[in-house]
């Protein structure tokens, strides 16, 4: 993927050098719960809503650390493509009429207070929408590539576009919805429409990466076969398998490899927002 020479992100903060916060309290189950939703690479939400319950030790402990020559390149990257998000969904709006506020990238080790409470990495990549903020530990680059399986930079881009994907979709209107859902219906009844909810935020990936290659020329050979490798990686099916051995459709919370490769595949093929609408597809 090409990326380095481009304009970086001016909404980024850089929290790794501040030294590492204090430990998170739980029990083992949580912790595993919040990897599983970490890697699904989605709304963290139901985890942190549990973690801000327990006692957390306020601010960093530790001191400072100097980050290393590839840390540094990781923020570089991740910078990056999330200026390249801006360029997309700032014109992409503007073509409907609409204004694109941008988003924060916060780039943090190990642990992070939120708009959403107190995350850990185990978490995974996540959209906080109450403070706007995409939240990063750029060693899940690396988690991604040894414990999944999906490496390569632009496996990585697809990932901080779905995160978008997901300020785009408060800015639409769409995680309000669905929130108003959550308040009305069983639980098992939501999981259809958190499934929609990151399907749609795959679409949005797709579209962005459609457009970022349009004016950047990004995509080198092979690098489409690496977005789609992570889209498969962490498909509930997938994850369950490994985990488990065994799959559950009904506790599904992000959607199968399958899906997750086919609304991605179409934003990347069409980058038409209008053709994302998930919550409209009787098949899910």
């Amino acid at each position: 993927m090409r990326w380095k020479g481009r304009r970086q992100s001016e909404n980024v903060e850089d929290r790794r050098s501040m030294g590492r916060p204090a430990a998170v309290g739980g029990g083992i189950g949580v912790i595993l719960i919040a990897i599983v939703i970490g890697l699904l690479g989605g709304n963290p939400l139901p985890f942190i809503q549990q973690a801000q319950q327990r006692q957390v030790a306020e601010g960093p402990s530790g001191e400072p650390t100097e980050l290393t020559a590839e840390q540094k390149e990781e923020g570089e990257f991740a910078a990056t493509i999330f200026a390249d998000t801006e360029d997309v969904w700032t014109e992409l709006f503007q073509q409907n009429r609409q204004q694109y506020r941008k988003p924060t990238l916060v780039l943090f080790t190990d642990q992070v207070r939120s708009g959403c409470g107190m995350a850990s990495s185990g978490t995974g990549p996540f959209y906080c929408p109450a403070d706007e903020k995409v939240y990063l530990d750029t060693s899940f680059f690396s988690q991604l590539a040894r414990q999944l399986g999906a490496p390569g930079d632009f496996a990585q881009a697809y990932v901080v576009a779905h995160e978008v994907g997901h300020h785009v979709q408060k800015l639409l209107g769409v995680t309000e919805e669905v929130d108003r859902i959550r308040q009305q219906v069983p639980e098992v009844e939501y999981l259809k429409y958190s499934v929609k909810l990151e399907l749609q935020a795959d679409f949005y990936a797709g579209v962005m990466l459609h457009h970022d290659n349009r004016m950047h020329q990004i995509i080198e050979e092979g690098d489409i076969q690496e977005a789609l490798t992570a889209a498969q990686a962490i498909g509930d099916d997938t994850l369950q398998k490994r985990s488990k051995g065994y799959v559950q459709p009904e506790t599904f919370s992000h959607g199968s490899s399958e899906q997750r490769v086919f609304w991605f595949t179409k934003g990347l093929r069409t980058g038409d927002m209008s053709q994302g609408d998930t919550f409209d597809d009787m098949s899910l």
